[in-house]
């Protein structure tokens, strides 16, 4: 998939390796003129606001990050462009496997923006 190097802004690729899906799941929406969707999919102040609540927590890992934030994201998620997207790629999957595959993305993204913020170094759960 050619949308494989695409990374959204203030993304490392850290956490999220092949931000295609994401490009997939914007272009779908945008094709079906939700820009609603769009603007769902994009990163809010309230939610790097979470994230700095969530940084607070001693010990917390990148994987407590993404795990957390998923949630937050996967109803922000339309679950029918979501496996639309995927199958684009070659993945079909039921609506709500693909709505949390893309709300994990988004999660990922979230996550890496607050490094590159300077809110934290990521630390993940199996180093020291």
């Amino acid at each position: 998939m050619e949308s494989g190097s695409w990374r959204p802004p203030f993304s490392t690729g850290k956490i999220v390796g092949n931000y295609g899906l994401l490009k997939l799941y914007l272009e779908v929406a945008r094709e079906k003129g939700r820009r609603d969707l769009v603007d769902k999919a994009l990163i809010s102040e309230d939610d790097v606001d979470m994230l700095r609540r969530l940084s607070a927590s001693p010990g917390a890992t990148a994987e407590d990050f993404v795990n957390a934030l998923e949630e937050r994201f996967v109803e922000r998620v339309d679950p029918e462009v979501a496996s639309e997207a995927l199958a684009r790629a070659g993945i079909n999957v039921d609506g709500d496997t693909a709505r949390r595959m893309i709300a994990r993305i988004l999660a990922g993204w979230l996550v890496e923006m607050g490094e590159e913020m300077k809110l934290y170094r990521l630390r993940r759960s199996w180093e020291n």
